[in-house]
């Protein structure tokens, strides 16, 4: 009997630690190249930024932490089963901006034209979910074409995951959305549901039908900037806050905005330096403000005065430009700045400014962000137009939004206050926690003309001289009713104050109201008048 030799079986050879390691960096390293030059150097061409390129710009150096870069769809049908890029088309991550956690998410335009489906939406869904667990700010950078065609409607099931988890963290994580290229149909209400829109002009479109659908609809030929363009948005429609020239110095005011507000709403806005002086006098207010009431003046000069290094952000500053709502620092505190301004329509509230004042304060009291309201109106613009628009309903949001912000309120007179304008624009009768003014007040329920026309205007009609009289009438009541210290008197404001302490006082009233805490009543939530 032969003894036949038995050799071991050969074993299989398994790749080592490093050589798995250096596969993994390359398939990184293709992930993040995306679909190739070609598509890089077409983006370029447009103007347009990479979703990587942008997201070095959000972000501090360094720090972006990507989440789902290898993820890829599953679809199949319409030759997508040959195509199935990593990312599947957004870029999603958590990094450092001026050293704070931001949690952002960047549409590829390069890979499905940026088009939103089943493992893209999931990819986002996910970032969401982690920024409301870490209590941190989202920043979208969309650059979308819309719902993927070619996985139907659970392309659309996607944006409704978006839009539940925008409506879940309003008021609770600061959520912004930069328009860095097209964003149609579905696609355009998660930015409408976030805290503030960015665009740029030429590059960024917004619409929900495009200029076929308007053209085959209604006849009406336009063009895709004209329809949906940033300037469109930013000066007509309201819906966007800002519009840039450029994607960098969009990013960068981005960061400058991420700078002033806090991370959720349990947390306060980061503080700025102090070396501006809280004890600093501001005696070119003396000169800035004109006496007379019907003169104009810019009142952002006013708030670059008063505030920390003179810097503030102003928000929808191309969009109802009759009231300023900015962001700035004072006393190193961040605080929403509310003010009616005289330079333009002699600063009167009409539906457009009443619905951004109104979110702005809104805003604000999420975010537990304080509140000063410089107030020279001269009451609600009257018209027909105004009135069939439903001024009514418009000018109660901005009642409703002062009534029910708990935040510290802050109103300062600095001129006229009349009529029902002047009770909106958080009047100490609404709940202004301090009330101040000008010795140039003149608080009344009309200007003095139109009052003495009214209460002397038998007089008047009965006078051999009407003009005379009703020059005599006028002051009359000036001297009765629309003196400074009226409505002082009567504890309608709580001081009358020197124009140059304006900085001085209300750092002060901001140092005592830190602490303050608002009781509301027990209810599901208000019903804002929409």
């Amino acid at each position: 009997m032969s003894i036949v030799e038995e050799r071991p079986l050969e074993q299989p050879r398994f790749a080592t630690l490093r050589e798995r390691t250096a596969e993994l960096a390359a398939v990184r390293a293709s992930a993040e190249a995306g679909p190739g030059e070609r598509a890089t150097a077409a983006q370029h061409a447009k103007g347009k930024l990479t979703a990587r390129e942008r997201i070095g710009i959000l972000f501090d150096q360094g720090t972006f932490n990507e989440v789902e870069g290898l993820r890829r769809h599953r679809a199949t049908g319409f030759g997508l089963e040959e195509r199935k890029p990593h990312t599947d088309g957004v870029v999603t991550g958590w990094g450092k901006v001026h050293g704070r956690t931001v949690f952002a998410y960047a549409h590829d335009f390069r890979i499905f034209g940026g088009a939103l489906g089943e493992a893209h939406a999931e990819k986002i869904h996910k970032l969401m979910d982690l920024a409301e667990a870490a209590g941190a700010p989202v920043v979208g950078l969309c650059d979308g074409a819309g719902a993927r065609i070619q996985e139907g409607v659970t392309a659309l099931a996607g944006y409704g995951g978006i839009f539940q988890r925008n409506v879940r963290n309003s008021g609770v994580i600061p959520q912004i959305s930069v328009i860095l290229g097209p964003c149609a149909g579905g696609a355009a209400y998660s930015p409408a549901l976030t805290d503030f829109v960015f665009m740029v002009r030429g590059t960024s479109q917004m619409f929900i039908t495009g200029p076929d659908v308007v053209q085959a609809v209604t006849g009406e030929a336009v063009t895709m900037e004209h329809l949906g363009g940033a300037d469109s948005h930013a000066a007509g429609s309201g819906v966007a806050a800002f519009a840039y020239d450029d994607e960098p110095s969009c990013l960068e005011d981005v960061r400058h905005l991420l700078s002033l507000l806090p991370s959720n709403n349990r947390e306060a806005a980061p503080e700025g330096d102090q070396e501006d002086p809280a004890d600093r006098r501001n005696d070119a207010l003396l000169d800035l403000v004109p006496l007379r009431p019907t003169q104009g003046y810019d009142i952002r000069d006013l708030i670059e005065e008063v505030v920390d290094h003179g810097d503030y952000f102003e928000i929808h500053g191309q969009w109802a430009q009759n009231v300023v709502c900015a962001l700035a620092r004072l006393g190193g505190r961040t605080v929403g700045i509310v003010a009616n301004q005289p330079a333009h329509l002699a600063g009167v509230l009409d539906i457009h400014a009443s619905e951004k004042a109104a979110r702005f304060v809104q805003f604000c009291d999420a975010f537990s962000i304080p509140l000063v309201t410089l107030i020279d109106v001269p009451g609600f613009l009257p018209g027909v137009d105004q009135e069939h628009n439903g001024i009514i309903r418009h000018g109660a949001k901005l009642l409703y939004a002062y009534c029910n912000a708990t935040v510290p309120r802050i109103s300062l007179i600095l001129r006229k206050a009349y009529g029902g304008a002047y009770i909106v624009m958080d009047s100490r009768s609404i709940g202004a926690d301090i009330a101040l003014a000008w010795p140039s007040n003149e608080i009344a329920v009309m200007g003095a003309e139109g009052a003495a026309n009214v209460i002397f205007r038998r007089e008047i009609a009965a006078s051999d001289d009407p003009e005379a009289t009703r020059a005599q009438k006028i002051k009359e009541y000036q001297a009765e009713l629309m003196h400074p210290y009226y409505a002082a008197e009567r504890g309608l404001v709580d001081d009358v104050i020197d124009p140059a302490e304006t900085r001085v006082r209300l750092i002060a009233s901001l140092d005592m109201l830190g602490s303050k805490h608002a009781r509301m009543p027990a209810r599901k939530h208000g019903n804002l008048p929409l």
